[in-house]
């Protein structure tokens, strides 16, 4: 229990999202008040030398990252944190993402990066990662690091394979090669680069390494959304298409199922990774609720328009109906008996992108499922002090402190 028409759907993907912040911000309950203010600021680093090798954001700039080194008994240890940042599937909406201020396709624009939640560096915030090497790697490719194409006429370049393998080499060479441990994980479209690259990550290390995946936020539902139509599949479809991203999905998915823009899909992935994987999840998900569940196409009814924007505006139906995603989403995560290998620390808050939130990632009193903070049930399963499945069983969804993007 918790103590505490396609253009629309591509363009205005995020608008609902930034609407919500205002509204969650004056609803976090009050026993959630910390100081979110503890952050350390990590300047980039780019990779230039990977531009030759065609590793580049859509713009044509190299590929970057942030680290900051570890110390004491963690500088053998690494944490490889992927940034989210949604999606591009049409040219117009990938030519936009190069001169977007958050440097989602180019990293000409990309500035210095506050390090918090999981990668924070104080032990009390952060007791199991705060020594490690934390590497936060930047999102300018859209298609969760898995494009192998090239738009000559808009000179764009959908390269994210790529970019994936020059920033770890990039780092193996800067000692990652002989790391004792490494976590590797990601936000939303970060979360689901993980999971879609996670077994692919382990590929890099040796076998001395004990490598494990997690995923915050992108463990994303396949559905029928609220108009009984598969919006988000046909989404996906269009991004694997412009991508070129076949080349770069788990063979296992993309031998069987079709069409292969379902491979984006972790229910379709995870039964085949083979690399101890932990989700971090909310059941409600927030991005997940406004963009699979009730998305912003011109047709949506009104009614859902002012609820997904504002849960306090939902009919009981529209609250009954949501609590039929939950259990959609709850009956596609992984069964698995050995939690060791897949844990999970699943809520039911509006939430989205939880682990760079200090409220959300480790305080107290504050954010708790089961009586755990998602960074003691992190830890517990990464060093295997204890077998993790954690999911809240109440089926109410509620708002809680949270870091939306």
């Amino acid at each position: 229990m918790l103590h505490s028409s396609r253009t629309m759907v591509g363009a205005r993907m995020y608008g609902w999202l930034y609407t919500l912040v205002p509204i969650l911000i004056l609803l976090t309950p009050v026993g959630l008040a910390v100081d979110i203010t503890h952050f350390k600021t990590v300047a980039l680093t780019l990779i230039p030398s990977a531009v030759k090798n065609g590793a580049v954001c859509l713009d044509g700039s190299p590929p970057a990252y942030h680290i900051d080194r570890g110390v004491g008994d963690g500088a053998n240890n690494w944490l490889v944190f992927l940034e989210g940042g949604g999606w591009c599937d049409t040219t117009e909406d990938c030519l936009k993402r190069t001169t977007d201020k958050e440097g989602l396709g180019s990293s000409k624009i990309m500035q210095a990066k506050n390090f918090t939640g999981i990668l924070g560096s104080t032990q009390q915030l952060n007791p199991d990662f705060y020594n490690w090497n934390r590497v936060f790697v930047r999102y300018c490719d859209g298609a969760s690091f898995t494009g192998n194409s090239f738009d000559r006429v808009n000179n764009l370049s959908y390269k994210g394979g790529k970019v994936f393998s020059a920033v770890v080499k990039d780092l193996l060479r800067k000692g990652m090669r002989h790391a004792t441990n490494a976590l590797f994980m990601g936000c939303s479209a970060g979360g689901l680069a993980a999971i879609l690259n996670c077994d692919r990550f382990r590929s890099f290390l040796t076998e001395h390494t004990n490598v494990k995946c997690a995923s915050d936020a992108g463990y994303f539902l396949h559905t029928k959304d609220v108009l009984g139509e598969y919006t988000y599949a046909n989404y996906y479809k269009r991004i694997v298409k412009l991508h070129g991203s076949n080349k770069n999905l788990p063979k296992a998915c993309t031998s069987t199922v079709r069409p292969r823009g379902l491979c984006l899909f972790p229910q379709n992935i995870v039964p085949h990774i083979e690399t101890p994987l932990f989700l971090i999840n909310a059941a409600y998900d927030g991005n997940q609720i406004g963009r699979i569940w009730a998305p912003s196409v011109d047709h949506l009814p009104e009614s859902w328009v002012r609820c997904k924007f504002d849960i306090t505006k939902c009919t009981p139906d529209q609250i009954d109906i949501l609590k039929g995603f939950r259990l959609k989403f709850l009956n596609a995560l992984p069964k698995s008996s050995n939690a060791s290998f897949r844990g999970m620390f699943i809520s039911s808050c509006l939430n989205h992108c939880q682990t760079q939130d200090q409220r959300n990632w480790d305080t107290d009193p504050g954010f708790k499922v089961d009586d755990k903070t998602m960074a003691q049930a992190l830890g517990n399963w990464f060093y295997g002090r204890r077998s993790v499945q954690i999911i809240d069983d109440d089926s109410v969804p509620k708002v809680c402190a949270t870091k939306l993007l």
